[in-house]
């Protein structure tokens, strides 16, 4: 008879689960022991990396990933980023040791008194099984859960002195549907609104990304002859940058929004929250008598939306049932956005100018992740993108999930043979909170190369201080820090101090590197404003 354990591993290969992220401990031994030849487990020195590199492994394969933590403690490290994977609408599978089960009731060391609720709210599903037996079943649960819309991680607890168990007959491998089809009445009822719209605009989210859909959107856009932008603060692309009817970020304020929004009747938001704000800058959510509709696999997202009518579907299936529903606009599109000025040289250079030279370097397939929060504006401006599954970013504001998540993303173009370059643009305060995935990086020898615009202060927390009023706020300076010597501390290959001139060869050279490369780029310390 199987064990629990191998039963387990048996459904893992079933699903496609041969890669585990982690960093072992003691409860989680007794899964690990006599590790599979054909499983690969990538070995993350913290649990929060862990975590995100399982993120940025999911969304870079399109297919859930495995992250194994340690008991209480491990998944306390790693919440920070399992917080960032729900709002990333990531498929994640969150196992985590618990102690032996004879031990539990007098609440011995490591134990999770209360595993199940620790991880909520940020999964879908969260389980810790009644039997050993369970546990394969469980993981078929969790995976059917975590793949359905809207998609998110799922958590379950393990008892570590459960795998050796003899197992029950093993679960049936499922499939489950990941897309959910509009409702035609519905849908028709928004072709009309639309058809009948004086002048649309089309806003768009990280789904329209993640359902493969920008071939879709660029057709409604056309059909709709509306200018589109990017809905605020998006995780992913959404739409090729350089289409004449593409506008950029909508502002992440409500007054600010809506302003930009004035002069539009109809405004179609398809794939992403209505809206994602961060500073209260009050004002009308919409302008005049505009009218919203909004467009989500998410039912909890069309719930809190505080304007507009929601039709649930997929971003795609939708925006394709919409094409088909809606005649050509007797409009003439609008006028292409103007191009930027160039940058004002200057010494030391400001972000734009760094990023201006990023984009005369941008390889055509390069894939950027960034986290850069104070110089996000100025990336946006100089780097346009204009291929799907090219951009990302987290959805939840915390810091901490862009660099390992581009060590993810690096091993999933690996595996699947894509093979595009990966380009992380990481603030100096952002790569201090999860630095140790370098060395995961530079154990896996991938290229991955790290712009670090560097100066030395969190200067996005600067110019929020400015928007609110709040002067004399402590720690928000970061002096004494090299990111060069910690790079190669961890395996990396290093440049201290890269120039923009110097930034086109400096990336070629790490695009053929057999490890990281880290490039710090000192910048400019005046604070740009927040809005």
């Amino acid at each position: 008879m199987a064990t629990v354990r191998e039963a387990t591993y048996d459904l893992l290969r079933a699903l496609g689960l041969t890669t585990v992220f982690g960093n072992p401990g003691s409860t989680e031994e007794p899964f690990l022991a006599d590790f599979p030849a054909d499983f690969h487990y990538v070995h993350a020195l913290q649990e929060a990396s862990a975590v995100a590199m399982a993120d940025g492994y999911a969304q870079g394969t399109g297919r859930p990933a495995h992250v194994n933590l340690h008991t209480a403690p491990g998944t306390g490290n790693g919440m920070g980023n399992l917080v960032t994977a729900w709002h990333n609408r990531t498929p994640l599978i969150v196992s985590a040791g618990q102690q032996t089960r004879e031990m539990l009731l007098i609440e011995p060391r490591l134990a999770s008194p209360r595993a199940v609720e620790l991880a909520q709210p940020y999964v879908k599903w969260a389980h810790e099984p009644a039997r050993a037996q369970d546990i394969p079943a469980a993981f078929m649960r969790a995976y059917a859960s975590a793949v359905q819309p809207p998609a998110g991680p799922v958590f379950l607890s393990l008892p570590m002195d459960d795998w050796d168990r003899t197992a029950d007959p093993p679960p049936q491998v499922r499939t489950v549907a990941t897309r959910i089809g509009p409702d035609p009445d519905r849908l028709r009822g928004f072709a009309t609104a639309l058809a009948a719209a004086r002048a649309p605009a089309l806003v768009l989210g990280a789904a329209v990304d993640r359902a493969d859909a920008w071939p879709a959107a660029v057709a409604l856009a056309e059909r709709l002859a509306a200018p589109v932008w990017a809905a605020p603060a998006p995780e992913r692309g959404v739409f090729p940058e350089r289409h004449p009817q593409f506008r950029g970020v909508l502002p992440y304020a409500i007054g600010p929004l809506s302003e930009a929004l004035r002069g539009h009747d109809t405004v179609l938001v398809v794939g992403a929250p209505v809206f994602r704000y961060y500073p209260h800058v009050p004002g009308d959510y919409l302008p005049g008598d505009a009218r919203l509709l909004h467009v989500t696999d998410d039912p909890d997202e069309a719930a809190r939306a505080p304007v507009g009518e929601s039709l649930l579907g997929d971003a795609g299936l939708t925006m394709a049932a919409l094409v088909e529903a809606l005649p050509s606009a007797d409009r003439p599109a609008p006028p292409p956005r103007g191009q930027p000025a160039p940058p004002a040289p200057a010494e030391p250079p400001d972000a734009d100018v760094l990023f201006a030279a990023l984009a005369d370097a941008w390889p055509a397939d390069g894939v950027l992740v960034q986290e850069s929060p104070s110089n996000l504006s100025a990336l946006r401006r100089r780097l346009w993108l204009d291929r799907p599954r090219s951009y990302f970013t987290m959805a939840s504001g915390g810091l901490g999930f862009g660099l390992p998540a581009a060590v993810g993303l690096a091993l999933a173009e690996r595996d699947t043979g894509r093979c595009r370059p990966v380009v992380a643009v990481i603030g100096d305060g952002s790569f201090h909170y999860s630095v140790q995935a370098l060395w995961t990086a530079a154990r896996l020898r991938l290229p991955l190369a790290v712009v670090v615009p560097v100066n030395q202060q969190y200067a996005i927390l600067k110019a929020f201080a400015e928007l609110k009023h709040t002067p004399g706020v402590p720690a928000l300076d970061l002096p004494g820090l090299d990111v060069a010597a910690v790079a190669r501390g961890y395996g990396c290959a290093a440049v201290a101090e890269v120039s923009p001139d110097g930034l086109g060869a400096a990336l070629a050279e790490a695009f053929a590197a057999d490890r990281p490369t880290v490039l710090a780029a000192p910048i400019s310390t005046e604070v740009p404003r927040i809005l």
